[in-house]
């Protein structure tokens, strides 16, 4: 049985409970008020009523805290128990009262029907309802351990999840930081590399800086030797050339000088020929001319020397003081 099948069963039980409280309930004041009005004073019959009433509402009292008690698994100890049978008796003794005293045994029977049922009534459902409270409560219990074992369950799922999640991270991470130092290695490596590339491309430079420094160097070198042989060769050239012009200088200086001695001889010897006895050929007469002219002598004098006219003589020695005017001077002479 479950607990919707347990709950359904306690509010059948509660409902015919209090239908036959209220039925006993209403029994009783219909037959207790007649008795009652009996027994009370004319004036005060409108309070025949209360006291079945009055008895009836202790019932529904004991009832509703029996209720209340059994469903909190409690107990109310002897003066419930007191309460509940007092007020039954009660209920029994008002309702059969009046054919007790009529002594009709059959009445007594009839009219105590409804406060027997009420009383084992109210017994009974108060066992009901314990032993309903008892199968809630092994139901609960029932419930509360599955529900504790489905946590449980639940927690050791959760437990192993998280245990499982954790490794997987834990796994996730020693990955990882197996990837970042294998990455870091290969970082390194590739770095190394880099470096020892660049180390052997400076090696390299610096090599190739050198040796083209020292051809360079060489070349420079063999430049300025080069340029010193050069110059050398220049300075001999040239020394040879001023020497070649010194003695071209001195040959031609030489010659010249020669060349004057020469004229000199030539003057003095055609000027120490004495007056000529005749008219010399021109050519001849043209070198006195020139030679006097040179020595500085009178026209007169050079035309003694050659025999040739003074006029002549003239001209020839405007030739030598003007070349441009040799031409007309020639041509006069000729005249």
């Amino acid at each position: 049985m479950n607990s919707v099948q347990t709950r359904s069963a306690e509010r059948a039980l509660s409902g015919g409970t209090w239908l036959i409280v209220c039925g006993a309930m209403l029994y009783s004041i219909l037959t207790v008020t007649p008795l009652m009005a009996d027994h009370t004073a004319d004036e005060w019959q409108w309070t025949a009523p209360i006291l079945p009433l009055v008895v009836d509402a202790a019932v529904v009292i004991v009832v509703k805290l029996d209720d209340v008690l059994a469903r909190l698994g409690g107990h109310g100890g002897k003066w419930p128990i007191i309460l509940r049978w007092m007020t039954g008796l009660m209920t029994l003794a008002l309702n059969t009262a009046d054919s007790a005293l009529k002594k009709d045994l059959v009445g007594v029977a009839v009219h105590s029907v409804a406060p027997l049922l009420l009383i084992v009534t109210a017994e009974t459902s108060l066992a009901y309802r314990r032993a309903i409270a008892r199968a809630l409560a092994a139901v609960e219990a029932e419930q509360k351990a599955e529900r504790q074992q489905r946590e449980q369950t639940a927690r050791e799922r959760a437990e192993r999840a998280r245990t499982e999640a954790r490794e997987e991270r834990e796994h996730a991470a020693t990955l990882a930081r197996e990837q970042r130092e294998h990455e870091a290695s290969l970082a390194r490596e590739a770095a190394e590399r880099e470096e020892r590339r660049r180390r052997e491309d400076r090696e390299s430079r610096e090599r190739a800086e050198a040796a083209e420094r020292e051809s360079r160097e060489r070349r420079e070198r063999e430049l300025e030797q080069r340029e010193q042989q050069r110059l050398s060769r220049e300075q001999q050239a040239q020394k040879q050339a001023e020497d070649e012009r010194r003695e071209q200088a001195e040959a031609a200086e030489r010659e010249h000088r020669e060349r004057q001695e020469r004229a000199e001889r030539e003057r003095a010897a055609l000027l120490n020929r004495g007056p000529a006895q005749s008219k010399l050929p021109e050519d001849l007469a043209r070198r006195i001319a020139a030679a006097a002219f040179e020595a500085g002598l009178s026209v007169r004098t050079a035309a003694e020397l050659c025999g040739w006219s003074v006029g002549w003589v003239s001209a020839r020695y405007a030739e030598h003081r003007d070349p441009s005017t040799s031409g007309a001077d020639l041509a006069i002479a000729s005249n």
